[in-house]
């Protein structure tokens, strides 16, 4: 969350044994005779095959034009949502291809809304997909965890509002017409994100603090307050950093968009596009996109009550996985070591680690696609709660790397929780497609030592790439850099709000920890577009030493940083090093650093 402004702008478990992926001849004879075939585990016992495709559950609420009182279902659930900020309900409400008039979907917490079309086009409102403030008095810094993809929009008044925060992804999105993406009323908002969309008029971010659009297309782009970032987007403003604040790169070095699920005639199946690189604009501008199609059949489709043993058993039997809308608890890691293998989740679909285990853990393999899916710290301190690659990963997947998309990792706030730290990236070439790791400052289960967590990401794995890298809140280093080549495209950031005093952030000799530090063994590293916030307001006379911290060598570089004093709430004296002037009083003027070294 972003405090309000007081500025006049608008404001390491061991691996398990692996398992036999191969039925043995006796239990192939056996299967001739059940319902379901059986497979052999690693310990010799026979265990019923997971089977693939199925229903999506309840939770999943799929639509057609002919469907009666479309309106008052998407209304029924939003009033569900709407305030549910730390509740347990999950939605997915999909939109088969064809057009619907008359609509205005409200989007509350954890409820996705997607078009089950091959392209955004395929699937029309004459109507709006909207996020407001009206539940938090006009305050969109608390609007989290919900999407929108893969839909075009004919706003009933030429302009769609989307008034978000962190983990709100607008994906592949046509606009005709423009974009609001500030409260009713213009109060303070601190989102945000945008990929693969097209929005023909204007965006306009209003009291946005900071925003990353990546790979789209737009009329126009109406502000910006702090930290307004773009890579490969057609009609971005041109670099003019630190006045206005936009920092604009004409490509995307690697991306791969995230994987959908689309209707084939009356078939599901999930479309994974393809890697691109250089990329600009959308993969969809020109018809058909480039990627594979995969029948749902091939997917299990995990429902609420799935354990981690038979997730894994499916993945060790060949299938991708397709969590549907819901919370699941897991005694044991989810292993995905299979190369190119899919997990999706609709819904903000839930992980909840139980007894300290890691949630997720994926192997160094190529191309696993991890997306759509929140990890929620359990009340066992977890060492890790995502983990790309084993430690001393270092297999080469540049032709066809891992990536991970809209996966946010949550410590505290819906009760107490604990990890170490949050997500760790062993492999080479990971591509970290927009994440929010947010130690929790308010809801429950909150503080210093309630929701202890030390660190948000590390990077181990060299060629990393991050595009839209959303920290905040961890007890020491938000982010830590250590693998060679690293790049980040966008990094906003909060410390702690909730540091007791001055010694207890102290780092040795330097008055608390960076927001965002590269390792001192690094020689090359880049960042554009990164900002970290503060407000200590339990002890408003910390100071900060710096926001970023980095060796000083020529492969080191940074572009357009910046720290802010968020209402005077506690000062930095740098912004990178001991470079950068100071914040001071009780300004929100931010401290820029145009580039470093």
């Amino acid at each position: 969350m972003q405090a309000p402004p007081t500025s006049s702008a608008p404001p390491t478990a061991p691996r398990r044994p692996h398992r036999s992926r191969a039925l043995g001849f006796a239990a192939l004879a056996v299967s001739l005779l059940m319902a379901f075939p059986t497979a052999q585990s690693a310990f010799g016992e026979e265990a019923q095959e997971v089977p693939g495709g199925g229903d999506l559950g309840p939770n999943v609420l799929v639509f057609d034009p002919s469907t009666p009182d479309i309106q008052g279902k998407v209304d029924e659930v939003f009033k569900k949502q709407e305030s549910n900020q730390f509740g347990t309900d999950r939605y997915a409400l999909m939109f088969k291809p064809g057009t619907y008039d008359n609509i205005n979907a409200q989007i509350g917490f954890y409820t996705s809304i997607a078009g089950l079309g091959l392209n955004p086009d395929d699937t029309t409102f004459n109507g709006d997909v909207t996020v407001d403030a009206g539940w938090f008095n006009g305050n969109a810094t608390q609007n989290f965890w919900r999407s929108a993809e893969n839909l075009a929009l004919n706003p009933v008044s030429g302009t769609n509002r989307w008034a978000v925060s962190q983990a709100a992804p607008f994906r592949r999105m046509h606009v005709k017409g423009g974009l609001n993406l500030a409260p009713n009323g213009y109060g303070w908002a601190s989102g945000g994100y945008i990929a693969d969309s097209k929005i023909d008029g204007q965006v306009g971010p209003y009291s946005q603090q900071q925003w990353y659009t990546r790979d789209s297309s737009i009329g126009s782009w109406g502000n910006g307050v702090w930290n307004m970032t773009f890579s490969g987007v057609e009609g971005a403003p041109a670099q003019s950093f630190p006045e206005p604040p936009y920092t604009t790169l004409d490509t995307t070095p690697v991306s791969r968009e995230k994987p959908f699920l689309y209707l084939d005639g009356n078939a599901y199946k999930v479309f994974v596009p393809a890697k691109r690189t250089n990329a600009r604009g959308t993969t969809w501008a020109d018809g058909t996109p480039e990627g594979e199609s995969i029948p749902l059949d091939q997917f299990y489709v995990v429902k609420p009550g799935a354990t981690a043993q038979t997730i894994n058993a499916a993945v060790d039997q060949g299938l991708h996985l397709l969590f549907t809308p819901g919370v699941y608890h897991v005694d044991e890691p989810i292993e995905i070591d299979r190369a190119d293998t899919v997990a999706l989740g609709l819904g903000l679909a839930t992980i909840i680690p139980d007894n300290g285990v890691t949630a997720i853990k994926v192997g160094d393999v190529d191309g696993v696609k991890l997306a759509g899916l929140l990890v929620d710290a359990g009340q066992t301190n977890s060492e890790t709660l995502i983990e790309v690659g084993p430690e001393g990963a270092a297999a080469d997947h540049s032709a066809n790397p891992t990536s991970l998309q809209d996966v946010f990792v949550r410590v505290g706030g819906a009760g107490a929780g604990k990890a170490t730290t949050g997500m760790v990236v062993n492999s080479d070439d990971t591509i970290i497609d927009h994440t929010w790791l947010w130690r929790a400052d308010h809801g429950d289960g909150v503080g210093w030592e309630t929701n202890r967590s030390d660190y948000g990401l590390r990077v181990n794995g060299d060629d990393v790439l991050a595009t839209g890298l959303f920290v905040e809140h961890f007890n020491k280093y938000d982010v830590q850099w250590y693998g060679e080549n690293g790049k980040t495209i966008f990094f906003q950031n909060e410390k702690a709000y909730d540091a007791p005093n001055q010694a207890a952030i102290q780092n040795g000799d330097i008055k608390g920890y960076a927001a965002y530090k590269v390792a001192d063994s690094v020689t090359t590293h880049e960042g554009w577009g990164m900002g970290s916030y503060c407000y200590f307001n339990v002890d408003p006379t910390i100071r900060q030493q710096h926001g970023f911290q980095a060796p000083v060598k020529p492969g080191v570089k940074f572009h357009d940083l910046l720290v802010v004093s968020l209402g005077g709430q506690g000062q930095y004296d740098h912004v990178i090093n001991d470079t950068g002037s100071p914040t001071s009083g009780t300004d929100t003027i931010p401290s820029q650093v145009v580039s470093f070294p």
